[in-house]
């Protein structure tokens, strides 16, 4: 194995190679340093791939994680141990009950396959100037099928991916058994990380020779020097120090007579030089054990405050979420309070800071503008033998869609992650956007997908870990950009008034450049086709098209034109950039620039009117893609499902636009959209309904669904919108609010989850599992106003 070769090189080669790293981290961070990284907000659970793993926001520097598993049995052991999120890994639901970026939070896992529930206490106690203190209380509960003398074992680690020092304060615990780990970096200064346990915790009974010669300590202590690149493998290094170790007891006993497997799967006990630092702890039945990280030049957190700590922390978090969270009703039993702080906590817990190189096709193939007629084969080839180059190393901080499945950045999921965020925490929203905005390039592209150094890259499919710079994908972070505005509209304190205008100065610059590229490259083609329309420049196309898929517009296997053709003009495209100048129009008036305001008020304008030229189908009623036929004749593809509805979804049709009757017809007939569980992605009428991989062919996904909430509810409280049009929304609204949160709802509490989509015939979660990224914009429309008095409507008919 080549980490073990690795391992055995001279300390003075990980030294010269941590100093290069660390000397080249530190330039780097330098020229993205935020204000917070000195405050609360610099350490976190920030591995979010990780059931547990502790990082600062500073790239090659301190990693830390927990493995743990139950090892009674030499057969299951070593498949049990915990490290990464795993999908149907044996869990009957894991995550944050509470969490606050600032404070810190309680984790619980559920794992049946080791018959143990985790208790996990994280947090923060801010002062000094490197980010404060921190600390855990890992607390372990036997699960009631679990024998009583149950066995399990836990390993912290922690790594030093950059220049530092990192080490045992001694080879042995000290007289009331505390392990101490000392280190120094020029970013977080000198710090202790202490392992305390209470005495009621029980050993296993000694029932093997082995022992005689070498007692099991309370306390096992390794180090070694690993290269800095492979330290997020730490599972595989925990292993190989076992093997060492399961390798010397077969030697010395035979297989026949080896010791218990709780005795064999130990790390040796090894205290030393080196980088990558081990601390095993065995137990039987209930434990606790704290995890203390005092900062030399901050207050410090002791076993003996961590009691108070740990319930102050809970009491901010229930008291805030109270205030700004508290579900309406219908949703107003302690249950459904209790769902939407885990909700909320997931989401925020889910944040991440990852950093390191990308893989990115930087060709420009001529067949990448996708101008021919078979274009697909064309682009296939072009991918085929370009020369794959790595961008970076970036740096990101973002929530994460899914902890197991998805624990990266996407882009288009990262607009709606930040709804409910942006209510909590205006700080954290801000430092995420502009983040991301650091990602765009000098053309003002952002990938999409962002997979950053080998540990992410290990999560996704090679032939889906290139990015590709001509690809578009929803630019969902402009939702925010408006989301600011309400807020700097709203505040009447006049230093966040500053604040909040100074950050959205500093963004205008960029949200200028993503949405001109946008405009450059996603361009559509009017006048080949004799098109008739209001604007001969405002239709749109999504690049990246084959005949299954268009990945880049998120709705990845929704049904399109077929077959593919370079006239194409996508509805949800145009609308997205329709939206996109609709805020960029309203913040170019606030900054006072006239100049943009004038072009982007001429732009909008075009795109609205074109929406309705080019896309709308008198006779389908409904918004519909277009395509060129056989005898190149323009012509609408119609089918009728989230696409027909982007116009209204971003928010670019008025009350008293004539087409909005029929995008509510639509949205509330049983035949086509309508479930009991939410609106379906496809009509059931639709000839693709429920076919091939029905990803976006039916299921009903939480984004789509809460803005068209967002969209009916505007319509419902409009002064403007007719009548008949307002009463219709408010029905609508009120019955889908209800029926959404509803299945949201019981299928947490029926699977312990939220899931990625659900099923619009029986309302079951289903895809990607712990999907807490945007299903917990269900938070947010517990929080939106009950309408069902309006509609005419008792909470028992909903």
């Amino acid at each position: 194995m080549s980490r073990g070769r690795s391992a055995a090189r001279p300390l003075s080669f990980f030294i010269c190679i941590v100093a290069l790293f660390s000397l080249y981290s530190n330039s780097a961070h330098a020229s993205v340093a935020t204000s917070n990284d000195t405050d609360t907000l610099l350490w976190g659970p920030y591995r979010p791939n990780l059931y547990f793993g502790v990082r600062p926001r500073l790239p090659n520097s301190l990693l830390t994680g927990l493995l743990w598993a139950n090892t009674d049995n030499y057969g299951t052991a070593q498949l049990n141990f915990r490290h990464t999120c795993e999908q149907h890994e044996g869990m009957a639901g894991y995550g944050w009950e509470e969490y606050d970026a600032r404070n810190g939070g309680r984790e619980v896992i559920h794992d049946t396959g080791n018959k143990i529930d985790l208790t996990i206490d994280f947090v923060k106690v801010p002062g000094g100037q490197h980010g404060g203190s921190w600390a855990t209380r890992v607390k372990g509960t036997l699960r009631e099928d679990a024998p009583p003398n149950l066995v399990t074992t836990l390993i912290f680690y922690a790594g030093m991916e950059g220049l530092g020092e990192l080490g045992f304060t001694s080879e042995e615990p000290d007289v009331e058994g505390v392990v101490t780990l000392h280190g120094q970096t020029l970013d977080l200064g000198e710090f202790d990380i202490s392992f305390k346990e209470p005495s009621e915790n029980r050993l296993p009974y000694r029932t093997h020779g082995s022992w005689d010669a070498k007692p099991l300590d309370r306390t096992l202590m390794s180090s070694l020097p690993m290269s800095p690149e492979s330290i997020w493998q730490a599972k595989n290094i925990v292993f190989a120090s076992m093997k060492q170790q399961i390798d010397a007891y077969v030697q010395e006993y035979g297989q026949e007579n080896m010791p218990p497997p709780w005795a064999a799967f130990t790390i040796p006990q090894n205290p030393g030089p080196g980088n990558f630092h081990m601390v095993q702890k065995v137990f039987v039945g209930d434990f606790e054990f704290d995890i203390l990280f005092n900062s030399a030049s901050g207050p410090s957190v002791s076993t003996e405050t961590l009691d108070k700590t740990i319930a102050t922390t809970s009491d901010k978090f229930k008291s805030k979420f109270k205030e700004v969270f508290a579900p309406l009703a219908p949703f107003t039993k302690p249950a459904y309070t209790a769902f939407a702080e885990s909700m909320f906590s997931n989401l925020f817990g889910g944040i991440g800071y990852f950093y390191g190189d990308s893989l990115v096709d930087r060709s420009y193939a001529p067949e990448y503008d996708e101008e021919n007629e078979g274009f697909w084969e064309e682009t296939a080839e072009a991918r085929a033998r370009a020369q794959v180059e790595k961008d970076g190393p970036a740096e990101l901080f973002s929530c994460v869609p899914s902890r197991p499945f998805f624990p990266r950045g996407f882009l288009w999921d990262e607009g709606f992650h930040l709804v409910p965020i942006a209510e909590w925490d205006l700080d954290v929203t801000i430092d995420i956007v502009k983040s991301w905005f650091n990602l765009m390039d000098e053309d003002g592209w952002i990938a999409r997908e962002q997979i950053l150094g080998p540990e992410a890259r290990s999560k996704v499919p090679q032939e889906f870990q290139v990015q590709y710079p001509h690809y578009a994908n929803p630019p969902t972070l402009f939702l925010i950009i408006d989301i600011l505005m309400d807020k700097l509209s709203a505040t009447t304190s006049g230093a966040d008034k500053e604040r909040i205008e100074s950050e959205l100065r500093s963004l205008y610059p960029l949200l200028k450049r993503q949405y001109y590229w946008f405009r450059r490259t996603q361009f559509g083609d009017i006048k080949s086709y004799d098109r008739k329309a209001f604007s001969t420049k405002e239709a749109y196309r999504w690049r990246g098209r084959t005949p299954r898929h268009i990945l880049p517009s998120g709705l990845d296997d929704y049904p399109r034109p077929q077959p593919p053709h370079p006239g194409e003009l996508h509805t949800d495209l145009i609308s997205w950039v329709g939206m996109m100048s609709k805020t960029l129009l309203r913040l170019s008036t606030l900054l006072s620039e006239p100049d943009d305001a004038s072009d982007f008020k001429t732009q909008s304008n075009a795109i609205v009117r074109n929406i309705d030229d080019l896309h709308w189908s008198d006779e389908a009623k409904i918004y519909c893609d277009v395509s060129i036929d056989d005898y190149e004749d323009s012509i609408h593809v119609c089918h009728k499902g989230y696409i027909s509805l982007f116009p209204f979804l971003t928010g670019l049709l008025p009350p008293t636009h004539p087409n909005l009757p029929h995008i509510l017809a639509l949205i509330s007939s049983e035949s086509e959209l309508w479930s009991p569980y939410g609106i379906r992605s496809l009509s059931k009428t639709d000839e693709f309904y429920g076919t091939d991989e029905n990803y976006w062919r039916s299921p009903i996904w939480v984004n789509i669904n809460y803005l068209i909430l967002k969209n009916l509810l505007a319509v419902a409280q409009s002064p403007a919108a007719p009548a008949k049009v307002k009463t219709q929304a408010t029905k609508i609204y009120s019955e889908l609010r209800r029926n959404l949160v509803q299945n949201v709802f019981n299928e947490w509490e029926r699977t312990g989850f939220a899931w990625e989509q659900y099923n619009p015939e029986t309302g079951e979660g289903q895809r990607t599992q712990h999907f807490t990224g945007w299903t917990s914009l269900v938070v947010v429309m517990m929080r939106m106003p009950d309408l069902s008095g309006e509609a005419g409507l008792k909470h028992g008919e909903l």
